[in-house]
C-alpha cells in the first residue's frame, strides 16, 4: 500500500464516512449511494470503509442517526432566544412546542429527501432518533397530557413525528397518461378530486402528495384535536 493510501486510511473515521454517505445520497439519491462511489469520494478502497462500518445497512443506520443529530441542532437553533437579563423564558404551549419540533425535523428532511425511504424500510433505530421522540413526549407530558393520551397521539401523528407523511402512494411525479380516465371508470369521485387538486410540484415534496401545505394542514388538525381532547374531561377515555 502506498504511503498516501495509508495516510488517507489513517484519517478515515466513522463520522467522516457517514457524513460523506449523507452528502452522496443528497446528491445522487439512494441508488447512487454505493460502496464503490463512497470509497471513490473518500479516496480509499472499499475495504477501508468496512473497517469502520461492516455493510451498507450499517451505513444507512448510521446516516439516519447523523440526520437526527442534525434535527436536534435544528430544534435547538429554532428555539426562542432568552432576552438579556430575563428570567426563565416561559415555556410555549405544549402543542406549539411539539409542532416546532416536528417542523424542525421536516426542515432537515427537506435537505435530505432520501431519509423517508430509509425510515420506511428500516425504521429509526438509534439513540438520537429515540431522543427526538422523547422530546415530543416530554413536551406533551409537561403540558399536562397523560401518558395514555400521548401514546394514542403518537399513533395518530404517525410518521409526522419524524417530519414527513408516509403516503398511501409513493409513486411520485405526475400521473401517467390516461390514468385519471381509467380511474374514473371505477372511482369517479376520487378521479374528480385528483383532477382538481393533483400537485404539480413533485420535486419539492417528500412523497407524492407530501408537500409543505398538506403537511402543516394535517399537523395543525391533529394538534388542535389533541388540545381539545386533553382539555375536555367530559370526553370518554380512549379504549
Amino acid at each position: 500500500m502506498a504511503e498516501t493510501d495509508r495516510a488517507t486510511r489513517s484519517r478515515l473515521t466513522r463520522g467522516g464516512i457517514l457524513r460523506a454517505a449523507i452528502a452522496l445520497a443528497d446528491e445522487r439519491g439512494l441508488d447512487g449511494l454505493t460502496m464503490r462511489a463512497l470509497a471513490d469520494g473518500l479516496g480509499v478502497e472499499a475495504m477501508s470503509i468496512y473497517h469502520h462500518l461492516p455493510n451498507k445497512d450499517a451505513i444507512l443506520d448510521g446516516a439516519i442517526e447523523e440526520v437526527f443529530a442534525e434535527i436536534a441542532a435544528e430544534t435547538l437553533a429554532s428555539a426562542p432566544a432568552v432576552p438579556n437579563g430575563a428570567a426563565v423564558t416561559p415555556a410555549p404551549a405544549w402543542d406549539a412546542a411539539v409542532g416546532a419540533r416536528i417542523l424542525a425535523a421536516r426542515r432537515v428532511l427537506l435537505r435530505h429527501p432520501w431519509v423517508p425511504w430509509v425510515l420506511n424500510a428500516r425504521g429509526a433505530p438509534g439513540p438520537n432518533a429515540a431522543r427526538h421522540v422523547d422530546g415530543i413526549v416530554a413536551a406533551m407530558h409537561d403540558g399536562g397530557l397523560a401518558y395514555d393520551l400521548i401514546h394514542h397521539a403518537l399513533h395518530a401523528l404517525g410518521s409526522r413525528v419524524y417530519g414527513y407523511v408516509q403516503e398511501l402512494s409513493d409513486d411520485g411525479g405526475e400521473l401517467p397518461a390516461g390514468a385519471l380516465e381509467q380511474l374514473a371508470m371505477v372511482a369517479p369521485n376520487l378521479a374528480a378530486m385528483l383532477a382538481e387538486v393533483v400537485h404539480d410540484d413533485p420535486d419539492s415534496t417528500l412523497g407524492w402528495c407530501d408537500d409543505q401545505t398538506e403537511f402543516e394542514f394535517g399537523l395543525d388538525l391533529l394538534l388542535d384535536g389533541l388540545v381539545r381532547r386533553a382539555a375536555d374531561p367530559s370526553l370518554p377515555p380512549v379504549e
